[in-house]
C-alpha cells in the first residue's frame, strides 16, 4: 500500500516524502510543478535510498487521477496541492479558489470512487483570521480570513469535515500549519520559489546569498514587542514529522481530528531577522515599508493537543531553523535549478 502525496515536490511535501520513506512508507507523489521542482524528489532519492514513483499531473484533471488510482494501490492521502502566497490570491481570488477548491473537489471524489477514504489535509492557521485567543488551541473559533488563500483552507476544512459526518468510513485528518521555514539539515533540500519569494524566510536567505538588495519589512506598527508582526515559526523536518505522526493516528480509524502544528513561541519578523544574523554570521539589511493587506499582529499556537494525541512535539529551535535555511541557500544559490 502506497501513499499518495499530492505536491509532493513542494517544499513541505518533499521533505514530508523523506519523513515517509525513512518510516517505511512507500510514496507515490503527484504535482504539476507549477511552483516546484522534480529534482526535489531526486534529492529525496539520494537521502533516503528509495525510488519515489512520479505522476506530473493537476488535481483538477480528473483522467490523470483516474490513471494514478488504477496503477497504483494507494492507501492515503497527504495532500499538499494548493495554491499558497497570501498576495497572490488577494489579487487572483477565482485562481486559487478554482484551483485548491475545484482541485480539492475532483481530489476527494476519485479517491472515493476508488474506495480511498483517509487524507491528511494541509491547512493553516490562517483558518483562525484574528485569533480570538493567544495562543490559539484547536477550540479557538475560526475567524473571519483575510485573503482567499484562507478563505479555500477554511472552506476545504469545513467540506471534508461534512464528507466525514456524512460517510464515517473517512478518516480525515487536518493540520493546521503554522509558518514554516529551515531546511533538510543535510543541505540538500528546502524551499524553492519562483520569482521573488513571498515568505520571509527565503526572502532572507535570498538578500544573504546576494541575490535581493534588501528585505522590506510589512509594517512596524503592529501591538506587538517590537511593532513588527508575530508568528510561531517551525521546522520544516519537525512540520513532515507530523504528517507521519497523523498517518499512525488514521491507521487507528481516526474519524475526524483537527491538530496545530506550531511550536507555541511567537517570533517577530525582527527576531527572525536578528536570529538569522546571529546564527550564521551575516548582516541582513532591511527597510521598513508600509502593511501589507490581509496581515495581522500576532499568530502563535498551542500545539498541546498534537503532543497528548499524536505523539508530536518540535523539536528544532529558532537558531537551527536559520542555519538550515541559510545551509541550503548557500549550497543552492539557484535553488534547485542548475
Amino acid at each position: 500500500m502506497a501513499i499518495l502525496v499530492t505536491g509532493g515536490a513542494g517544499f513541505i511535501g518533499s521533505h514530508t516524502c523523506v519523513e515517509l520513506q525513512q518510516a517505511g512508507y512507500d510514496v507515490v507523489v503527484y504535482d504539476n510543478l507549477c511552483n516546484s521542482s522534480e529534482e526535489s524528489l531526486k534529492r529525496v532519492e539520494a537521502l533516503t535510498g528509495k525510488a519515489v514513483k512520479f505522476y506530473k499531473g493537476d488535481i483538477l484533471d480528473r483522467d490523470r487521477l483516474n490513471e494514478v488510482f488504477e496503477k497504483e494501490d494507494i492507501d492515503s492521502c497527504i495532500h499538499f496541492a494548493g495554491l499558497k502566497a497570501v498576495g497572490e490570491s488577494v489579487q487572483k481570488p477565482w485562481e486559487y479558489y478554482e484551483n485548491n477548491i475545484a482541485g480539492t473537489l475532483t481530489l476527494v471524489d476519485v479517491m472515493r470512487q476508488h474506495n480511498c477514504k483517509n487524507i491528511i489535509f494541509s491547512s493553516s492557521a490562517t483558518v483562525y483570521g484574528d485569533p480570538a485567543e493567544i495562543p490559539i488551541t484547536e477550540n479557538c473559533p475560526k475567524g473571519q480570513c483575510t485573503n482567499p488563500y484562507g478563505w479555500t483552507k477554511s472552506m476545504l476544512e469545513q467540506i471534508l469535515t461534512d464528507i466525514q459526518k456524512a460517510d464515517n468510513e473517512w478518516n480525515v485528518v487536518l493540520l493546521r500549519y503554522f509558518n514554516p521555514i529551515g531546511a533538510h539539515p543535510s543541505g540538500t533540500m528546502g524551499e524553492n520559489p519562483n520569482g521573488i519569494p513571498n515568505n520571509l524566510m527565503p526572502y532572507i536567505t535570498q538578500v544573504a546569498v546576494g541575490k535581493l538588495p534588501e528585505l522590506g519589512v510589512f509594517g512596524n506598527d503592529y501591538d506587538t514587542p517590537d511593532g513588527t508582526g508575530v508568528r510561531d515559526y517551525i521546522h520544516v523536518v519537525d512540520l513532515a514529522k507530523g504528517h507521519v505522526k497523523a498517518l499512525k493516528k488514521i491507521e487507528e480509524k481516526a474519524g475526524l481530528k483537527i491538530y496545530n502544528l506550531g511550536t507555541g513561541v511567537g517570533y517577530s519578523v525582527l527576531d527572525i531577522v536578528k536570529n538569522f544574523e546571529e546564527a550564521n554570521d551575516i548582516k541582513i539589511p532591511y527597510t521598513i515599508k508600509p502593511r501589507r493587506a490581509g496581515d495581522i499582529a500576532t499568530c502563535y499556537s498551542d500545539a498541546t493537543k498534537a503532543k497528548e494525541e499524536l505523539g508530536w512535539t518540535a523539536e528544532y529551535g529558532i537558531k537551527e531553523m536559520c542555519a538550515d535555511s541559510w545551509r541550503w541557500q548557500k549550497n543552492n544559490p539557484n535553488g534547485y535549478s542548475k
